[in-house]
């Protein structure tokens, strides 16, 4: 058997039948014997030297293709001390938000003359994986990558002297250049355009307390309400870890209050689709019964029915400028900000609704609280 190295140290197994052989690798030397030069020429061929003619270059051009020669990553690193490989360190590539980051990581190293490798640390809602990720780091920024991605890090800091950026970091002040949004002017965005609708009863499912992105949109649910004027009860707050799994389960505990929440504010889309799912379960309609608010403008929100009011934190772009800035850093360029922050902006679709509008769609007699709420607007 042949193991193939995959993320988090799983092996896939290749059977190879037992009669076929496996073939030898094409060599620098093969090419050099096929083309009639020396394996020196062939190597400032694949290196770009000026100092090759056309011809000769142009013809070891076409034997390296010819045979199907590939430069082996230690080889070049050997020769140039680059191996023009990126490194990307992600919690779970099958989530949402990591398949956007992944978009815009794709997209922009395709304009370049950069590999990528990915690895994984497991299910996204781990908290203790800040091990795992300095590992990583040390193998990738060893030989194999001249810098490194990690996307939403448990640790705070890498001993490395090889390029780190991280997406969203877990602290104020990361030891290495990081990218985040403006999550606490998000968040408040959400809560004013929910109290803005006349909802004092917002309940709110929080993200990943390790990560500063989830502090801050905490940070913007209070400063919210204290901007109404609506005092803090901690009964409508759930502490959510980024998955739908844990939303559905905190939002059911949410609409079973003796006053349940009129509008619910997830910290992110994903944690909304939960919402969707316990309301669904209960019979409660979104928006006739409940307002709900997402947080990331993912293609998956627009897919939901109703189509999910967001917070857009542009992760695509996140990805993209995480590439730009780990390559400025591998030619040794100085980037303008250790921190770049990207402004976050409120996507408003069909998942809210005023409370007069609900008051009305309500039977005569019935939610007390909301009839309340509504005479507050008048």
């Amino acid at each position: 058997m042949i193991p193939v190295l995959l993320s988090e140290g799983n092996t896939l197994s290749r059977i190879e039948h037992p009669m076929r052989r496996t073939r030898r690798s094409v060599t620098i030397h093969d090419v050099a014997k096929a083309a009639g030069v020396s394996v020196s020429t062939v190597s400032r061929v694949l290196n770009d030297k000026d100092d090759v003619s056309p011809e000769t270059s142009e013809k070891v051009q076409s034997v390296i293709e010819a045979l199907g020669y590939t430069s082996s990553l230690a080889a070049r690193s050997m020769r140039s001390r680059r191996t023009n490989v990126i490194g990307l360190i992600m919690p779970d590539v099958a989530s949402a938000y990591c398949s956007d980051v992944l978009r815009g990581i794709n997209r922009a190293i395709a304009q370049l003359d950069y590999d990528l490798i990915v690895y994984t640390t497991g299910d996204i809602r781990k908290y203790g994986t800040a091990d795992q990720e300095r590992q990583y780091v040390l193998l990738l920024n060893g030989s194999i990558a001249d810098g490194v991605i990690v996307v939403t890090p448990a640790a705070t800091s890498f001993s490395t002297d090889a390029p780190v950026v991280t997406i969203d970091p877990n602290n104020e002040s990361p030891d290495c250049p990081g990218i985040i949004a403006t999550n606490r002017e998000g968040a408040l965005a959400a809560m004013n355009y929910l109290t803005g609708l006349g909802h004092r009863r917002i309940g709110f499912i929080t993200g990943r307390l390790d990560l500063m992105s989830a502090c801050h949109r905490l940070l913007g649910y209070q400063d919210g309400l204290a901007a109404a004027g609506i005092p803090l009860d901690d009964e409508l707050i759930q502490i959510g870890d980024y998955t739908t799994e844990t939303a559905l389960a905190s939002c059911r505990k949410l609409l079973t209050l003796s006053d349940p929440p009129t509008a619910i504010f997830a910290s992110n889309d994903m944690s909304a689709v939960g919402v969707y799912q316990a309301a669904q379960e209960a019979g409660v309609r979104i928006p006739e019964d409940l307002s709900v608010v997402g947080f990331d403008n993912l293609p998956e929100s627009t897919y939901l029915n109703p189509a999910l009011t967001t917070i857009d934190q542009f992760v695509e772009e996140m990805g993209s400028i995480a590439i730009e800035m780990v390559v400025k850093l591998v030619k040794g360029e100085i980037l303008e900000s250790n921190l770049h922050k990207i402004p976050t902006q409120l996507v408003v679709r069909d998942s809210c609704a005023s409370v007069k509008e609900r008051i009305q769609d309500k039977p005569p007699g019935t939610h007390q609280e909301e009839t309340r709420q509504a005479e507050t607007l008048k």
